[in-house]
């Protein structure tokens, strides 16, 4: 199983950027499939971000235009590029993936607020 390690969070006023940071240990992390979610206070962990081994990436509705995730294999590593944040971003954020989907770092917090 692949090992995930996020970081980069923080606490970030209304409008402003952060990036995320997912390091991956695997030597097949280039074949897999990665993915951003987040679970907001009292909420349910929800699909933020994702891309294909092949750079294809979807994004949830309520980040399209804001956040953007990307890969470099290279590195064993994927990022989520978060511009214009609301308060209503505020959630841990866990990196995903693995041949299964079952790989997921511990998270880290990203809060919105001024």
């Amino acid at each position: 199983q692949e090992q995930l390690v996020e970081s980069g969070g923080g606490l970030v006023q209304p409008g402003g950027s952060l990036r995320l940071s997912c390091a991956a240990s695997g030597s097949m992390f280039s074949i897999y499939a990665m993915a951003w979610y987040r679970q907001a206070p009292g909420g349910q962990r929800e699909l933020v971000a994702q891309i294909t081994s092949g750079g294809s990436t979807k994004y949830a509705d309520s980040v399209k235009g804001r956040f953007t995730i990307s890969r470099d294999n290279a590195k064993k590593a994927v990022y989520l590029q978060m511009s214009s944040l609301k308060p209503e971003d505020t959630a841990v954020y866990y990196c995903n993936g693995g041949l299964f989907g079952d790989a997921w770092g511990q998270g880290t917090r990203v809060t919105v607020s001024s």
